[in-house]
């Protein structure tokens, strides 16, 4: 019989970490897991919101809120994570959102044996409630998670009728370096947060993330620019910097000084704190767009 054949990119390391997980106990293994690894920031504020928090031994670098993560190890970024980093905290189950990565990494840590619970994304508030749900089950809470689940309903119907943001157009930059202003388009975070205040996308026509031209960036015409802080230097692209390109200049955000910023997670995570996230949003595109269609003041006034 040959050897059984290893998978590529194992270290020696690695192989030993998988080696212990894969030799524990069935019986311990079919314990309730309290050795949680928690990729995601929604994820992990999930688990905290149920009060489930004692169970994590670690996190990624995207959960950051509430401030107790920081106390917890660090395994990495959830698309480019280590097996290595993963395994050598001892987990008995990874939770994770969906989309975590690289797939090496995700097979690396399925091989292991141990208990890997997805979150599916989504940007509604069924999709919001589902991710609760999945968390309970995995925890075995799933008592405490429909209770969550329902306020976060509830919080949601009522943050959409506060919203007040009609008839806004807004251009979502994700970043501009080199010149190159990358836009936000359909079926993005960015493009549901925008839309379930009731403002309006100031592009359209594709779908993700896609630099845009001089031309159209002046037929988005958006009475407000959205950025995101906290994404890394890459997504922090300033005013002053989006200033310096004259297409972005010359729209009715840019002649306005119209722009607004939010923390990523914030913003984009939909999690537990959406809601909360959509009133602040929605508030600050009013204020921000209240500069756009304001009166020109004549040298006079200004005086």
């Amino acid at each position: 019989m040959s050897a059984p054949r290893s998978l590529p990119g194992l270290t020696r390391r690695t192989l030993l970490a998988t080696a212990l997980a894969a030799a524990l106990p069935l019986a311990a293994q079919a314990q309730p897991a309290q050795r949680i690894v928690s990729i995601g920031g929604a994820v992990t504020e999930i688990v905290f919101a149920l009060g489930q928090e004692h169970r994590l031994v670690a996190r990624d670098t995207t959960s950051v809120y509430p401030a107790e993560t920081e106390l917890l190890p660090d395994v990495g970024y959830i698309r480019q994570l280590s097996p290595e980093g993963v395994l050598s905290v001892g987990p008995d189950m990874i939770l994770t959102e969906e989309g975590a990565g690289p797939p090496e990494a995700v097979a690396l840590l399925e091989h292991a044996g141990l208990p890997f619970a997805v979150v599916p994304n989504g940007f509604d508030t069924e999709a919001l409630q589902t991710k609760v749900r999945t968390v309970g089950a995995a925890l075995g809470v799933e008592a405490e998670a429909e209770v969550l689940a329902a306020d976060l309903g509830r919080r949601m119907a009522e943050a959409q009728a506060e919203a007040g943001a009609e008839g806004i157009r807004v251009l979502f930059v994700l970043s501009a370096q080199g010149g190159r202003v990358m836009a936000s388009g359909q079926g993005t975070a960015a493009d549901a947060m925008i839309g379930l205040v009731g403002a309006e996308n100031a592009v359209s026509g594709f779908e993700g993330y896609k630099p845009l031209t001089d031309e159209a960036i002046t037929r988005a015409a958006p009475d407000v620019i959205l950025r995101m802080s906290g994404g890394g230097a890459d997504h922090t692209t300033g005013p002053n910097t989006l200033l310096d390109n004259p297409a972005v200049a010359a729209t009715p955000a840019g002649q306005a000084d119209a722009f607004v910023t939010m923390d990523g997670m914030y913003m984009l995570g939909f999690s537990i704190r959406t809601p909360e996230a959509m009133h602040d949003l929605a508030t600050a595109l009013r204020e921000a767009a209240s500069k756009t269609s304001a009166p020109a003041q004549t040298p006079a006034e200004e005086g």
